[in-house]
């Protein structure tokens, strides 16, 4: 796995390119399945995930990918997510599962390469600043899977930090797709800007305009800011980091109301 940052600049960006795209979620999707390989019992708790076993997060990972897949291939005729593809149940047997797995996110990458990066394709985030494409759909998919990579590392007791360019990628997508809409800000306007220690800024600009990814302004002072480690700051951002364990600076209440917020993407 490639840990050079180096894809992703010194502010927002168009992230990485497509083909690196498809190579990270297959990277990704490798590991989740060496952690489903290693764990002594697939009926193991998930912490992360309450309520789950890494049985249900493989499950999860394999149906959601077929899905995925069928949406991609139907483009932009779709009009709410596909049902999946092939077979949806996850096998019991471990090596059956891995194969099922693997099958699972070939035929996602298959679909994103049919497809290319920018050809249309349904997504609930459509009121965001991640754009309803191929491409859109490859970022989104990498970093769900680069979590749930963490949620069965965790579970099979050996958590590693998420690679750094991924991370990184990772904050700023997050931002991209979940932190921005055009649905006005229901508070009085303020900024939130995230540093991570590997040397990626972003600012989330929140208005009665809604709110927006933008790069960090010289010398400006935030409502708030949250700096660490880019795993840190993407694994927070999912709930798998407490925010109070990173360098916290302003009103944190902006946090607080962030969290809160459920507008319409």
């Amino acid at each position: 796995m490639d840990n050079n940052p180096d894809f992703a600049g010194p502010g927002p960006g168009p992230g990485p390119g497509f083909a690196e795209l498809l190579r990270l979620i297959d990277d990704r999707a490798t590991a989740f399945r060496a952690a489903i390989a290693a764990a002594p019992d697939l009926d193991a708790p998930v912490p992360s995930c309450p309520g789950w076993t890494l049985r249900d997060l493989a499950q999860h990972i394999g149906e959601g990918r077929r899905a995925w897949a069928a949406t991609v291939a139907a483009g932009p005729a779709a009009t709410a997510k596909q049902d999946p593809i092939g077979e949806t149940a996850a096998p019991e047997e471990r090596e059956a599962l891995l194969g099922w797995l693997a099958a699972s996110v070939a035929l996602l990458l298959d679909a994103l390469r049919e497809a290319g990066p920018e050809r249309t394709c349904w997504g609930w985030w459509g009121k965001s600043q991640t754009p309803l494409t191929g491409a859109g759909v490859a970022r989104r998919q990498l970093h769900e899977i680069a979590v749930h990579t963490w949620d069965a590392q965790l579970a099979a007791g050996a958590a590693e930090p998420v690679p750094v360019g991924i991370a990184l990628d990772g904050v700023e997508e997050f931002l991209s797709t979940m932190c921005t809409t055009t649905e006005a800000w229901p508070h009085e306007a303020a900024t939130a800007d995230y540093h991570a220690t590997e040397g990626r800024s972003w600012r989330n600009d929140l208005s009665a305009a809604g709110a927006a990814l933008v790069a960090v302004p010289a010398d400006a002072v935030p409502s708030a800011a949250a700096a660490g480690p880019a795993s840190d700051l993407l694994l927070m951002f999912y709930g798998r980091f407490p925010l109070e364990d990173l360098k916290l600076g302003g009103d944190t209440r902006v946090f607080d109301r962030l969290i809160d917020w459920d507008p319409e993407r």
